[in-house]
């Protein structure tokens, strides 16, 4: 078989190639076909391996995923080939309700757009979703960092309730020891409206702040890893109860979320290895 000639001689043209080895047009361009298939099929199998552990990846997050592993290839390539061997994403999309704000307890104001965070832990989002099982429905409590992008703390339960989001807070606390001065982001449900929740962030000095009524844009950041979650963690398992389904998330949301898949917000690394060049070694 002819070597690639195109890289070694790009003036050359392809007549005069096949002049040059004795071969017809026809057979080189056979040749340099099948050489680009293989080529092609070589990358659909690396391109499949990031899908089938990132059902969310789009083209351009494969295409950084693979440079990390050292192979640098366009981004137009890998478009391609995603689309012959239909490895594009289809996200699936379910609904249910979590929010209740139709309660008396007191509401705060938006402050999420007066604050630019620089750091970690100066802006943290929350917020609930549902995660279905077998058996119906758990809910799921978040709190994200709004600089990192990690998930800094979260609980699971059978309860839609105040206990929830207050563990999820609790375990964030925990983890991160803020300083006092923090941004407590969420929206008006009443499981952040409670006074038990507002008291606890009173007492660590942090400052609580709520999306205007029906408005989740003012909080998208939460929205966004909702998004994630559900496409390439939730929506793809089966859970049996909660115990099973807290199996899985702990590890999608500690392991795999929070140290491996790249976001395209931090430059494509994972919001620990963004987070790690603030904090002190």
């Amino acid at each position: 078989m002819i070597s690639d000639a195109r890289h070694a001689h790009p003036t050359v043209s392809v007549r005069r190639l096949c002049e040059l080895h004795a071969v017809s047009r026809s057979w080189y361009l056979r040749q340099r076909n099948r050489a680009v298939i293989d080529q092609d099929q070589r990358l659909a199998t690396d391109i499949e391996a990031v899908v089938l552990k990132w059902n969310g990846y789009g083209y351009r997050r494969v295409t950084r995923e693979l440079a990390r592993s050292g192979q640098s290839i366009n981004h137009k390539r890998v478009l391609r080939v995603m689309r012959e061997h239909r490895l594009l994403c289809r996200p699936k999309r379910r609904y249910q309700r979590t929010t209740d704000s139709t309660h008396s307890e007191k509401r705060f104001p938006n402050l999420l757009p007066q604050v630019i965070p620089t750091q970690p832990d100066q802006v943290w989002q929350a917020d609930l979703t549902y995660v279905r099982v077998k058996q119906g429905f758990v809910y799921l409590a978040c709190v994200l960092d709004s600089f990192t992008r990690e998930i800094v703390g979260w609980s699971m339960s059978k309860f839609i309730d105040a206990d929830l989001s207050l563990a999820a807070l609790n375990n964030a606390l925990a983890a991160r020891n803020p300083a006092p001065g923090l941004l407590h982001h969420s929206d008006q449900g009443v499981q952040y409206a409670s006074r038990l929740y507002i008291a606890r962030l009173r007492a660590m000095g942090i400052t609580p702040s709520m999306s205007r009524r029906g408005n989740p844009y003012d909080n998208a950041r939460m929205e966004s890893f909702y998004k994630t979650l559900k496409t390439e963690e939730v929506d793809l398992q089966d859970y049996a109860d909660l115990d099973d389904a807290q199996r899985h998330v702990n590890h999608f949301i500690g392991k795999l979320y929070n140290q491996e898949r790249l976001h395209s917000s931090l430059g494509y690394v994972p919001p620990a290895e963004f987070a790690a060049r603030y904090h002190p070694a």
